[in-house]
C-alpha cells in the first residue's frame, strides 16, 4: 500500500487506445487515477461523466485523470466512446495497478461475497507523490473534493 506524500512505485499498464502509461511518463503532471469496478454500470458512468464535465478544469491544473478497471481494452474503448471521455482507461485485468494502491477489497453482492475493486481515488503530485487518497468513493460529490485538492496542489 501507497503511503502518503510517499513516491509512488513505478508501474506501466495499457490504456486506451492502445498505449502504454508508465509512472515515468506522468512526471510533471498532477494525476488523478480513479479505480472503478465495471464499464457501463450505472455508478461507474456516472462517476466517468463527472471527471469528463469537470475535465477542461482539471486540465487547466495541470492535472490529467485515468480511469482503472480490469475490463479489457475493447470495452474500454467502447465505453470511453460512448460517453466521450476525453480522458484514458488504464486496462488492469491482472490487477497489477490494483495491487499497488490496495484497491482489491471483499465485496458482497445479493448475498455473495468475491473479491473486486473499492470504488477509490487517488491524487499524485507533479513530483510522482501521493497528494490524497479517497476510499470507499460515494459517487455525489465526488469529483467537486478531487478538483479541490488538485486546486491546492
Amino acid at each position: 500500500m501507497i503511503e502518503l506524500n510517499k513516491q509512488i512505485p513505478e508501474f506501466s499498464v495499457t490504456a486506451t487506445p492502445d498505449q502504454t502509461v508508465s509512472s515515468g511518463d506522468l512526471l510533471g503532471r498532477n494525476v488523478v487515477i480513479y479505480f472503478y469496478p465495471k464499464d457501463n454500470t450505472p455508478g461507474c458512468t456516472t462517476e466517468g461523466q463527472d471527471f469528463r464535465d469537470h475535465h477542461e478544469e482539471f486540465t487547466k491544473l495541470n492535472t490529467v485523470i485515468f480511469g482503472v478497471s480490469k475490463d479489457s481494452l475493447k470495452t474500454h474503448q467502447n465505453f470511453k466512446a460512448k460517453h466521450s471521455f476525453p480522458f484514458e482507461l488504464i486496462t488492469d485485468p491482472d490487477e497489477e495497478l490494483c495491487k499497488l494502491f490496495d484497491v482489491i477489497k471483499l465485496k458482497k453482492l445479493y448475498g455473495k461475497e468475491y473479491m473486486g475493486i473499492e470504488r477509490s481515488t487517488f491524487l499524485i503530485d507533479s513530483s510522482g507523490k501521493l497528494a490524497k487518497e479517497w476510499r470507499k468513493v460515494k459517487v455525489k460529490g465526488h469529483v467537486a473534493e478531487v478538483l479541490e485538492a488538485a486546486r491546492q496542489l
